[in-house]
């Protein structure tokens, strides 16, 4: 049996053979079932089983003439993950540098670290993937099955799981963990990277505190959502905020913060609640602020109602420039129906957002605001028309 040299996917096989992390992590979880102890609510006992099964091994090991585990403590850490944690992912997870994970099977495994891309040399199977995706969905009330193939879920430490299996995926399954790390959630440190301008984060504090309407655009990993939640957080301790998101992403904290999610269809296709139907409630919970976390559907008319009745909101859109975030902004309502007019809701648009910031990650990765954009209240030949107030290295 091969030496252990450092933490390994808690089931895999080497050679044929299992691997010590394996044999130990079932004995572990053995007792643990045995001897009725949770390694959640009791993880000082559940070390301890791990460190008597480990020099077990060990003796047994020597016992038998077979190679011994050499770093015991690192044993230990990786059965402890397998069996109270998410297994040989539990390190990518807690690495405060990596802000993304993903799996396009059991051996290309990859990383995002500093917005650059990292491949880990790391060799799971199928099975364990499964098993993987069965733990972090457990207490989320979500599924992933022939039925519904794709699933979005938060995990316990607020990070995004978004799973695709086959058939709709081509082999194995697809799974994104996206992160979301303390050190990127609040607008000081965002200022402190470079990430916003210090002038920029005050103007765009301030007017969520003058209660005026902010949009933030931009494309995917560009650090839209980033950049709403480290602004709300700096305003959440005097507001009363209401998110709304598919997702639990925006992990917004404050004494008067109330947090919606959506819920999928149950298998006899019932109990769905979408984002339309959260921006209806939040209206009626006395909200100084509505969040919407991503607009990208016919949930924009219910935006764009809100705003009109004088509401302040906030929220994110996929978007190629601040402009065109407006301009999708006005079509996205017609979604809901055949009786929506676009003269209606470009005015109501240009009249109460007050600014709209687009981010950019660029090539070596840093995400950084790149234009704010604020509506003047004109709208010509159905256009929204906007005054720049800052463009990257510019600021007008």
């Amino acid at each position: 049996m091969d030496n252990f040299d450092g933490p390994i996917a808690g089931s895999a096989m080497i050679s044929g053979v299992s691997h010590p992390s394996y044999v130990v992590a079932e004995r572990v979880r053995r007792r643990l079932r045995l001897e009725h102890t949770d390694p959640s609510s009791n993880p000082d006992e559940a070390r301890h089983i791990a460190q008597t099964e480990v020099r077990r091994h060990n003796d047994l090991a020597l016992q038998r003439g077979e190679a011994i585990i050499d770093d015991e403590a690192a044993l230990i850490r990786d059965v402890l993950a397998s069996v109270s944690g998410f297994g040989a992912l539990q390190p990518l997870l807690d690495d405060p540098e990596i802000e993304e994970i993903w799996l396009n099977g059991p051996d290309r495994i990859f990383v995002a670290r500093g917005g650059t891309t990292e491949r880990v040399d790391l060799r799971l199977t199928d099975a364990i993937i499964r098993d993987l995706v069965e733990r972090m969905l457990q207490s989320t009330g979500r599924r992933v099955d022939v039925s519904q193939p794709f699933v979005d879920a938060s995990l316990p430490d607020g990070s995004r799981l978004h799973v695709a299996i086959a058939d709709v995926v081509r082999g194995s399954w697809a799974v994104n963990i996206r992160k979301f790390l303390p050190q990127h959630r609040t607008l000081e440190s965002l200022v402190a990277q470079g990430s916003v301008p210090a002038h920029i984060a005050d103007l765009l504090r301030q007017a969520l505190l003058d209660g005026r309407s902010i949009i933030v655009s931009g494309a995917t990993h560009a650090g839209k959502t980033t950049l709403l939640g480290a602004l709300l957080a700096s305003v959440a301790d005097q507001q009363r905020i209401i998110t709304v998101e598919e997702t639990f992403e925006l992990a917004v904290e404050g004494p008067d913060v109330v947090a919606l999610q959506g819920r999928q269809a149950s298998l006899e296709g019932t109990g769905q609640i979408t984002l339309r139907r959260l921006v209806k409630e939040a209206l009626r919970m006395r909200p100084d602020r509505i969040v919407v976390g991503e607009v990208r559907d016919a949930e924009a008319l219910d935006l764009v109602l809100a705003l009109n009745t004088g509401v302040p909101s906030a929220g994110t859109i996929h978007a190629n420039s601040a402009d065109e975030a407006l301009e999708k902004l006005a079509l996205l309502p017609l979604l809901a129906g055949r009786n929506i007019d676009r003269a209606f809701i470009a005015p109501a648009l240009a009249t109460s957002i007050s600014y709209v910031v687009h981010c950019r990650r660029d090539a070596d990765g840093t995400r950084r605001v790149v234009e704010v954009v604020a509506p003047t209240g004109e709208v010509q030949h159905g256009r929204i028309l906007t005054a720049t107030i800052h463009r990257a290295g510019a600021p007008v």
